[in-house]
C-alpha cells in the first residue's frame, strides 16, 4: 500500500484498512444492486435478498453456526448491547446476577454498568497478572440467579486469548448463558460456537480489514435457545431482534472480509506472529521494557508493552509523526486515566500511562517493523537522557 511519507500504520487494534478485494465486493450493490433486501418482489430486492443471505451464510459457517443464527447490527458495541441488555431484559424473571471481567472493553463494562442501575447485579471478576482470567473464581462467582456470563475472546489492549472451551463448559454446566465479546478475535483465531459452548458472540469488520458500521450478532437457536428481548424497534427485521434497513454494502463487505481471513488464516497469523516477535526482539534489549499480558496466549499480531523511566505522554508524542500506535484502547483515548486494563493487571499508574499498544496486520512488512524499532530505540533512548538530566 502506498504510504506517501505518512506514519507506519501500526494501531490494527483500533481499525484496520479495508481490504481492496473487501471494496471490489462492495461496490456495485452502491450502484447496480442497490435494491432493498426487504423488497422481494421485484428484482433490485431479490439480488441484495441473495447478497446477504450470502454473507449470513459465510459468517455462520465459519464459525460453525447456522445462517439463521447470525443477527446483522451495525457494529460490535451494538451486538454487545443487544445480547447484554436483551439476555437481561428477557431472562429478567430467572435471575438479575451477570458476571464480566474488570478488563473488558467499555462496551461490555458501560452496558453492564447501566444495568446495575435498574437493580442488577453484576460480579466483575479480576484477572491473573498475565490478564488470564482463573477459571476457579468463574465457578465459584456463579450463582443460582446468574443469567449471563460475557468474557471477550481476545483483549483489545493486551491481546490476551481467554480459555473460551473452559469457560463455556463451565456455563453450560451451570445452565447460565455465555456471551463473548469476538471483535478482535474473529478471523485471527478458530472460533466454534458449538465445541466452545458459546450462545452469543459479537463480532465487526472493521477489525479485519471490512468496513465500519457493519457487524453481526451470533445468537443460539437451540440446546440452549436463547431468548433476546430487542434494542431496537421499527420493522421487525433480523427475526425481529434488530430492526432497521439492511445496510447491504456494508454486510457483503463483512462477509467477504472474514471470507478471505479465514481462507488465509493460518499462513497471515504466522507471518505476523514472526513479525510481532521481531519487533519484541528488537524492543526487549531496552532497559525498562516489559511485556504487558501472557507471553503465548495472546493475539498474534499484538505487542503491548510498559516502559519505566519514560513518562508517556512524551514517548506518544515522540512516535506519533513516524508510527501510529496507541496507548490503549482506541475507544478511551480521549481520557486521561490511565488504562483499566493495565491497572487490573496490578501496574501502578504511572506504568500504565507509560505503555504503547502495536497491533501489526496484513499490509506491514519485515522492514517497516525493523524501521519501528529504530525509531522506538532512539525515542526511547532519548527520552531516557532527558529523564536523568
Amino acid at each position: 500500500m502506498t504510504r506517501n511519507k505518512r506514519p507506519i500504520y501500526l494501531d490494527c487494534h483500533a481499525t484496520t484498512p479495508v481490504d481492496p478485494q473487501v471494496v471490489e465486493a462492495m461496490l456495485p450493490f452502491f450502484t447496480d444492486h442497490f435494491g432493498n433486501p426487504s423488497s422481494i418482489s421485484h428484482q433490485y430486492g431479490w439480488e441484495a435478498e441473495a447478497a446477504v443471505k450470502q454473507s449470513r451464510e459465510i459468517i455462520a459457517q465459519g464459525i460453525r453456526a447456522v445462517p439463521e443464527e447470525i443477527v446483522f447490527t451495525s457494529g460490535a458495541t451494538e451486538a454487545n448491547n443487544l445480547a447484554i441488555k436483551g439476555v437481561a431484559e428477557a431472562y429478567f424473571s430467572k435471575g438479575r446476577h451477570i458476571v464480566t471481567l474488570q478488563t473488558e472493553h467499555s462496551a461490555v463494562l458501560d452496558p453492564c454498568a447501566y444495568l446495575e442501575t435498574l437493580g442488577f447485579e453484576v460480579t466483575y471478576l479480576p484477572v491473573c497478572s498475565d490478564g488470564l482470567i482463573d477459571l476457579e473464581d468463574l465457578e465459584r462467582s456463579l450463582r443460582d440467579d446468574t443469567v449471563l456470563v460475557s468474557i471477550m475472546a481476545a483483549n483489545n489492549e493486551v491481546g490476551v486469548l481467554q480459555p473460551l472451551a473452559e469457560i463455556g463448559q463451565r456455563c453450560r454446566d451451570r445452565g447460565v448463558l455465555f456471551h463473548t465479546d469476538a471483535a478482535q478475535a474473529i478471523g485471527k483465531i478458530d472460533l466454534d460456537v458449538q465445541a466452545q459452548c458459546i450462545d452469543l458472540l459479537s463480532m465487526t469488520a472493521h477489525k479485519v480489514y471490512g468496513p465500519k458500521g457493519i457487524g453481526a450478532l451470533y445468537v443460539r437457536r437451540r440446546n440452549p435457545r436463547v431468548n433476546l428481548a430487542p434494542q431496537l424497534h421499527g420493522g421487525g427485521h433480523e427475526r425481529g431482534l434488530r430492526s432497521g434497513t439492511l445496510y447491504t454494502p456494508q454486510i457483503v463487505g463483512l462477509g467477504r472480509a472474514l471470507e478471505l481471513a479465514w481462507q488465509n488464516q493460518t499462513h497471515e497469523q504466522a507471518r505476523i506472529r514472526a513479525l510481532r516477535d521481531r519487533l519484541w526482539q528488537a524492543l526487549e534489549a531496552i532497559p525498562g521494557v516489559s511485556l504487558n499480558g501472557h507471553r503465548t496466549h495472546r493475539l498474534a499480531g499484538n505487542l503491548n508493552i510498559s516502559v519505566d523511566g519514560v513518562d508517556g505522554q512524551a514517548l506518544l508524542l515522540g512516535l506519533r509523526s513516524q508510527v501510529a500506535v496507541s496507548s490503549g484502547s482506541a475507544c478511551s483515548s480521549a481520557s486521561t486515566a490511565p488504562s483499566h486494563v493495565l491497572k487490573a493487571l496490578g501496574h501502578s499508574d504511572k506504568l500504565a500511562h507509560a505503555s504503547l499498544r502495536f497491533g501489526i496486520g496484513r499490509f506491514n512488512t519485515q522492514a517497516e517493523i525493523d524501521q519501528v524499532a529504530a525509531i522506538c530505540q532512539e525515542t526511547m533512548g532519548a527520552l531516557r537522557q532527558v529523564v536523568m538530566g
